[in-house]
């Protein structure tokens, strides 16, 4: 454990370091996109703060390779080469894509090619555990497109939530922590080896999430752009990839009798890991929404557009801190949710608490859209905007913000009438004071010492309750 939490603190570090020079290059070489309608910062940001990202994972593998214990698991097996090397492809199609724009299909593609290449070195699905029938092996073609189609869905739907500051990368952070707890309970609790780079990637990408983070909260000073938000999906997909398609569950031993007895009693365990669409469950549901979204419009799924979760919780109301807080809240309780079931699926009393906690969260996400009535004794004790002098205010400020717009468009016409009825005569300003106007040609030119030509010699006058 204490190898690994070196690990991720060095990752952190490298990454928290690099951004601030990240940002400055990004800057000078002009990756500030300007604003689109979808955006919702009011000010252009430099992206590419996945060349800290991947500047922090290569700092975690190459520190982790010379650790006492980890270094074992880069001489047994060759997947975090196959990482490196895949995470190398995605990065660098990501960082095209921050500074020139790539096209959604080319994207498409290069994300099939990095998975390929992990596929190639090793880093596939062998087979899967079925309840009931116990492990299925697949054949080559099967494990490879499978892994290649769990590759491609979550470095997407990683894109997808990547819309607020701070957002993807505490998202990730979280499903990357509740990934860790139950891979280490993998490797250490039962022995088994084969868990080993699982956990090792998920504490690299906690580290890249954690340094990139400072930078990249409410206000964001950097944006991950895909060249980061494609890194940490392909990364986390990865840790899935690993530790489910090369961990056998017959070797837990959980249940002395067959096989598929075996694999019946190890369900609660495997069903966070088959896909980590569970543990990133509000970014997959994201995905699904917008392609059903924006197919049903006739557009492209890959078509950008403002019906994100996160658009929507701005449109009810929600602050950016508060729609990203929200965000957190739900990713960390289906996360740890899903692991604290794998551990114990039969305790009345962890039903029990998800289902409160689920409805806390339903309603601090409904809480905009509604303003209770509290006693005057209890305002003391609850946020000013439920305070009622504050409604009333509230209510004025509206009302006045409504009438300003048509108190304008009914003195536009009198304003436009009364300036030119109080439109001066010029005066001039030459070294005779106004008796020169005349001798100098004309009161239209410049004149005198003051050379500003013609200017009124009354104030501006405007009517009461129109804009200035």
């Amino acid at each position: 454990m204490r190898e690994y939490l070196l690990t991720l603190c060095i990752t952190a570090a490298v990454t928290y370091l690099l951004t601030g020079p990240v940002r400055k290059f990004a800057i000078a070489a002009g990756a500030m996109p300007e604003i689109r309608a979808r955006d919702v910062h009011r000010e252009p940001t430099p992206r590419l703060g996945g060349i800290a990202m991947f500047g922090g994972l290569c700092a975690g593998l190459l520190v982790a390779a010379h650790l006492t214990n980890l270094k074992d698991v880069f001489e047994v097996s060759n997947e975090p080469r196959a990482l490196l090397s895949g995470a190398g492809l995605i990065w660098l199609l990501g960082v095209l894509d921050d500074k020139w724009g790539v096209d959604a299909l080319i994207k498409l593609g290069g994300q099939m090619i990095a998975a390929g290449v992990m596929v190639l070195q090793g880093l596939t699905i062998l087979w899967l555990p079925v309840p009931g029938v116990g492990p299925v092996s697949l054949t080559p073609w099967q494990g490879t497109l499978l892994t290649v189609a769990l590759v491609v869905i979550t470095i997407n739907a990683v894109n997808f939530v990547d819309g607020l500051d701070g957002l993807a990368s505490g998202m990730v952070c979280i499903a990357a922590a509740a990934f860790f707890m139950y891979a280490y309970r993998i490797w250490y609790g039962y022995g088994l080896e084969a868990a080993a780079p699982a956990t090792l990637f998920a504490a690299v990408l906690m580290g890249m999430c954690l340094g990139f983070l400072p930078h990249n909260a409410h206000p964001a000073r950097i944006f991950m752009g895909d060249s980061g938000s494609m890194l940490i999906g392909l990364v986390l997909a990865a840790g899935a990839i690993s530790i489910t398609g090369q961990v056998d569950p017959d070797a837990m031993k959980l249940f002395e009798g067959s096989e598929q007895a075996a694999v019946h009693a190890t369900v609660p365990v495997y069903i966070p890991l088959l896909l980590p669409l569970t543990v990133i469950a509000v970014p997959f549901a994201d995905l699904v929404l917008a392609i059903v979204r924006r197919t049903w419009r006739g557009q492209s799924p890959f078509a950008a557009d403002r019906g994100h979760l996160h658009h929507r919780l701005l449109e009810i109301g929600h602050s950016h801190s508060r729609a990203v807080l929200i965000m957190y809240f739900w990713s960390a309780l289906i996360a740890f949710g899903a692991v604290a079931y794998s551990v114990n699926s039969a305790g009345v009393w962890f039903v029990l608490a998800i289902v409160a906690l689920s409805g806390v969260g339903l309603v601090l996400l409904l809480l905009p859209r509604f303003t209770p009535r509290v006693p005057r004794w209890a305002e003391a004790f609850v946020p000013p905007r439920y305070r009622r002098a504050n409604r009333i205010a509230r209510a004025e400020r509206a009302a006045e913000a409504a009438a300003e717009p048509v108190a304008a468009a009914a003195g536009a016409g009198s304003a436009a009438s009364e300036s030119e009825l109080a439109k001066p005569e010029p005066v001039g300003s030459g070294v005779n004071g106004g008796a020169s106007n005349g001798a100098s040609g004309g009161a239209n030119g410049v004149n005198g010492a003051t050379a500003i030509g013609d200017r009124s010699r009354f104030t501006h006058r405007r009517r009461i309750g129109t804009p200035q």
